[in-house]
């Protein structure tokens, strides 16, 4: 297949008249600036890479909207995930793939082409383990291989209730697991995927007050995948974690683990000074989720100065309450402006250039690394991915380079999405997914079913 981009974002920065030509494997294997338009190329005005989503629970997609009333005078965190619990407890085998395969067309049309899932509902309503253990993984996979995104698993161990190693609460049975359970998900999923190129695993730790990092050495060694955990989210797991070790998270954290480059602190919002520094230098990234933090008021996370320190990030759904990648780099904009009371506030101290162009490129790096690829983006060896902008639904027409992504960051309407390749195949034409209408009555009839609707 060969594509002609007027413009295109290249690792190097924009560049016009781009022959972009891609494999039968699903790879780029030629991308040529200023070229001539060749015979039966299909043309294109804007091409940019594809974004990444780092952290996503997929059946939370099923409750989107649902939890926006409030329960007493003092609704968190904390009562949310209550609601949360009672939707995780109804959701079957089908179910699952049903909501996920909703959830990741919406990631495609939306301009994601790879998704972390941070996976944790493993067990029947009773608790008890399926007859194949990796079923709730298995479902995923084939929910992401129907609609053609790339997905990196994470199976996530979930061992305790607290840091005092409290036991699990009744509504939290289905997601408890072992290191030892862990690692036969993992094998199970990996050798199911073995000849499906855009499936991959990793390892998820829920967090440290569900698990205990004395048990995880082995694991974490047996591991060459992508690790992610939740961190700092909710200043209560702050104090609970000083209270139980003498430290802050991400502190303690980085004192037990050997964190490097291969880690996602996903949060990480509530850090102490020395923290920020300490993580940059780790050479994690910090997933950041701004609609789903926004949304359970979890509180800002400190970007200017992590940034400054050398720190990598890239963004996640998480909650699936809205699915947009644009929104996600606006929100994280908005609240950093918001907080420091200036604009064009995330780039680094006397940066100067696009705030548009500059959150999307961090995030696709920072999303890279966090889901485990070797090279993302418009390079010759990539998997060829890439989002096709819809110039009509951009708020200006004629937009050249960084304008173009300042725009659709910041004053477009919807994600500017036309069209969407996957691996070397196309998923979404004209802003419609192609299996859009099978998906969605799907996923109609699933959530009919699960809501008593």
């Amino acid at each position: 297949m060969e594509l002609f981009a007027e413009q295109a974002l290249l690792p190097d920065g924009w560049r016009r008249n781009v022959r972009i030509s891609v494999s039968s494997a699903g790879r780029f294997d030629a991308i040529v600036p200023d070229a001539d338009v060749p015979d039966g190329a299909v043309r294109k005005a804007i091409v940019v890479p594809s974004q990444l989503s780092l952290h996503s629970h997929a059946f939370q997609r099923a409750m989107s909207g649902l939890a926006e009333s409030r329960q007493n005078p003092a609704d968190t965190f904390w009562t949310w995930r209550r609601l949360m619990y009672q939707l995780a407890h109804r959701i079957s085998p089908e179910q699952m793939q049903d909501i996920a395969s909703y959830l990741y067309m919406e990631m495609l049309t939306a301009g994601y082409t790879q998704v972390a899932e941070f996976h944790y509902l493993h067990h029947a309503q009773s608790g008890a383990s399926y007859g194949q253990v990796a079923e709730m993984s298995l479902r995923l996979g084939e929910a992401a291989h129907a609609v053609g995104i790339g997905l990196t698993l994470l199976p996530t161990l979930y061992e305790r209730g607290g840091f005092d190693g409290r036991p699990l609460q009744e509504a939290q049975e289905r997601f408890a697991t072992t290191p030892e359970l862990i690692e036969k998900i993992i094998s199970e999923t990996r050798s199911a995927w073995s000849e499906t190129p855009l499936l991959s695993v990793g390892l998820g730790l829920h967090s440290l007050r569900a698990v205990d990092l004395k048990t995880v050495a082995d694991l974490l060694s047996a591991q060459t995948g992508p690790v992610h955990i939740h961190v700092a989210e909710q200043q209560k797991e702050v104090e609970e974690c000083i209270a139980s070790v003498g430290a802050r998270p991400v502190e303690y954290l980085l004192s037990q683990a050997d964190v490097g480059e291969r880690w996602c602190l996903v949060h990480a919002t509530h850090l102490s000074s020395s923290e920020v520094v300490d993580m940059a230098r780790s050479g994690a990234v910090a997933g950041l989720c701004p609609i789903t933090e926004a949304n359970l008021g979890d509180g800002l996370f400190p970007l200017a100065s992590y940034m400054n320190a050398g720190g990598r990030f890239g963004i996640g759904s998480d909650s699936n309450v809205l699915i947009s990648p644009w929104e996600e780099l606006r929100t994280l904009e908005y609240g950093q402006r918001l907080f420091t009371q200036t604009r064009c506030a995330a780039l680094p101290a006397e940066a100067l250039g696009s705030t548009g162009g500059w959150l999307y490129r961090q995030a696709l790096d920072g999303g890279r690394r966090a889901c485990g690829l070797e090279s993302w983006g418009l390079v010759v060896g990539a998997r060829a991915d890439l989002c096709v902008l819809d110039e009509d639904l951009l708020p200006l027409p004629y937009l050249q380079d960084d304008a173009v992504l300042d725009a659709a960051v910041f004053g477009s309407r919807q994600p500017p999405v036309k069209d969407v390749l996957c691996g070397g195949q196309w998923c979404v034409r004209d802003g419609r997914h192609l299996n859009h209408d099978a998906v969605t009555a799907a996923f109609r009839r699933t959530v009919r079913v699960l809501l008593d609707l």
